[in-house]
């Protein structure tokens, strides 16, 4: 029963992306539990089969002790890590073959505080991987792409768990724009003649430095573009799950 948590900037497209994913899987014949993380969202696009808000819920936080939304969500987010045991109970009477874990939208909230790290660790003991959202609007422009890019190596210094990159909503761009950002994701060269075309002063020498900053890390970005609404590169997201998390066999037993 491989876990995949989906995570990336406010307005990536995660929620909508677990519900195409399992949608999807569930077409192709697979058992697929999805799970919300979230304490404070108000409306999902898809039925939970575990629902954190069962057990920590923001609005309930706020009345109950007084805080606005901000500290009500910051305050939820570390409460869910003590409800591990109760939310991998649900996961596991689940028996599905495939579990895909929706996470905050505030994803600072998730990656950036101790709980989250613990909460991946401890939430199963079953193989992980995250998905890293690169929203399409966002990146293409190269300067907020990089910036994206530093963000993403973040969560992987956070959870060193096997990590996929998307970029998200591409049904928003000419194809050709997606193309261009696909390809800085595989070319350097071709990232670093954006930034030199694109940015100015500060913002070219910065994005120019972060970039060679990152690639001395030696991580990839390989992007792969999908859409929630066509569904494209949905077959192709499946692909590379089973080969990081079943060495390229099938979720099913």
């Amino acid at each position: 029963m491989p876990v995949v948590f989906v995570i990336g900037t406010a307005g990536s497209g995660k929620s909508l992306f677990t519900s195409a994913l399992s949608d999807w899987l569930k077409m192709s014949k697979q058992d697929v539990a999805v799970v919300n993380l979230d304490p404070g969202v108000l409306k999902l696009p898809y039925s939970p089969d575990v629902d954190v808000r069962n057990y920590v819920d923001a609005t309930d936080i706020m009345e109950k002790y007084g805080l606005g939304p901000n500290g009500a969500a910051i305050m939820a987010a570390d409460l869910i890590a003590d409800e591990c045991e109760n939310i991998t109970r649900d996961i596991e009477e689940a028996h599905a073959d495939f579990v895909i874990v929706d996470t905050p939208g505030q994803m600072e909230l998730f990656a950036f505080r101790a709980s989250g790290p613990y909460i991946v660790n401890e939430l199963t003991k079953e193989p992980k991987a995250l998905i890293y959202l690169f929203d399409a609007v966002f990146s293409i422009n190269p300067f907020n792409y990089v910036s994206n890019m530093f963000l993403s190596a973040a969560v992987y210094n956070r959870f060193f768990q096997p990590q996929l990159h998307l970029l998200s909503k591409t049904d928003l761009l000419p194809k050709k724009d997606v193309s261009k950002i696909v390809e800085w994701s595989g070319n350097p060269h071709a990232l670093e003649n954006a930034i030199e075309e694109k940015l100015e002063d500060t913002k070219r020498i910065f994005s120019y430095n972060m970039m060679q900053a990152i690639g001395k890390l030696g991580m990839q970005f390989h992007l792969t573009p999908v859409s929630s609404k066509t569904n494209e590169g949905l077959i192709a997201v499946n692909t590379i799950l089973e080969r990081l998390l079943m060495q390229g066999e099938k979720y099913t037993t």
